[in-house]
């Protein structure tokens, strides 16, 4: 790897030892990348450029976030460390720069640690982890929001990079939505919802959250179309700015998808924050339910249905978020305990 084309000052004011480690360029072999449309050059897009253009300002932006994002690989090295160019300089002032520009390592299903920037300057950043001894399956979890566009791992110099094991799901399941979808506000990229569940399948996934912008445009719908998976999550009941938009948007998305993927499990979810806005929730809830009902009338055996008000459980409910809205990782547990048995069994029977 020429490191003069990614950035050559490279080493300068590293505290990472180049010759402790040997650096690989996370988009060369054996490292796989999973849950980009796009990781070529210095672009790792959830979404090509050219859909998200025709849908909203706010996807446009938001496709460059890595949500969602995971590098793959197998290695006997103690230490895995990572150096992270950042695309952006985002923050909020609800959520953890570990989860916003951060990465988080897994060692066979477990946390490792995370490697986080210490300021979201847009440039930079590096850290290590210590993993067990041993060989172990490595899931390098990208941020939730912001950007890269670089990746290098760095492995001690005896030990092994190999290919990972395929999922038992290699098709990813696909979820689309609001910044909820996104991440907003777990505190690490591995507590997403989407994180939880795909750990316990053992499956790929596809996050296509985007905070404010998730409005089931007809494009996006036929982009979603195309995507090779084994499920389905829509879950943009946030970002529809209307009950008029759900009744308009929410089906057409759902006839769309199904025509392409006629034996797929479709889950259909509502928000979790119920209690706000009663009435108007209920209005909402109503629009999406038809999209459901109209479904299972028509004979279709594989959609499924979770109401957002169980979403969060009953007990410590409002411990679950950190501004009424936006989970934290409670609140992400408590959303993956109730998807996950639901899309579990709507995989296993086909």
């Amino acid at each position: 790897m020429d490191f003069g084309k990614i950035d050559p000052n490279f080493f300068i004011g590293s505290k990472l030892s180049q010759e402790e480690y040997i650096w690989r360029n996370a988009q060369d072999k054996p490292f796989e990348i999973r849950g980009l449309a796009v990781c070529e050059g210095e672009d790792f897009f959830r979404v090509p450029a050219d859909i998200a253009k025709g849908t909203n300002e706010g996807v446009e932006l938001l496709a460059t976030h890595t949500a969602g994002g995971r590098v793959r690989f197998k290695t006997n090295s103690r230490k895995i460390a990572v150096r992270i160019h950042s695309r952006h300089a985002f923050t909020m002032s609800h959520m953890p720069l570990t989860g916003i520009s951060g990465v988080d390592i897994i060692s066979d299903g477990v946390f490792s640690g995370s490697v986080r920037p210490e300021k979201p300057d847009g440039s930079w950043y590096e850290g290590f982890v210590v993993k067990p001894e041993g060989e172990a399956e490595i899931e390098i979890n990208l941020p939730l929001y912001n950007g890269v566009t670089a990746i290098l791992v760095g492995l001690e110099k005896d030990a092994s990079c190999l290919s990972p094991r395929k999922y038992t799901y290699d098709k990813p399941v696909v979820y689309y939505g609001s910044s909820i979808t996104q991440g907003g506000c777990a505190s690490r990229p591995g507590n997403s919802y989407q994180g939880f569940i795909s750990r316990w399948l053992d499956s790929d996934h596809v996050n296509l959250g985007f905070s404010g912008s998730g409005r089931g445009e007809e494009i996006m719908a036929n982009f979603i179309a195309g995507i090779d998976m084994c499920a389905f999550v829509m879950d943009y009941d946030h970002n529809a700015p209307s009950v008029e938009h759900l009744l308009n948007t929410h089906e057409r998305m759902f006839k769309i998808v199904r025509k392409a993927h006629p034996d797929i499990p479709v889950i259909i979810v509502t928000k979790p924050d119920v209690f706000k806005d009663p009435e108007v929730v209920k209005a909402r809830r109503d629009a999406i339910y038809k999209t459901y009902k109209n479904a299972i009338d028509a004979g279709d055996k594989r959609v499924r249905f979770i109401d957002g008000k169980t979403l969060f459980g009953d007990k410590d409910r409002d411990a679950c978020t950190v501004d009424g809205a936006h989970p934290n990782d409670l609140g992400f547990y408590r959303m993956a305990e109730a998807i996950y048995p639901v899309l579990k069994e709507a995989l296993e029977n086909k």
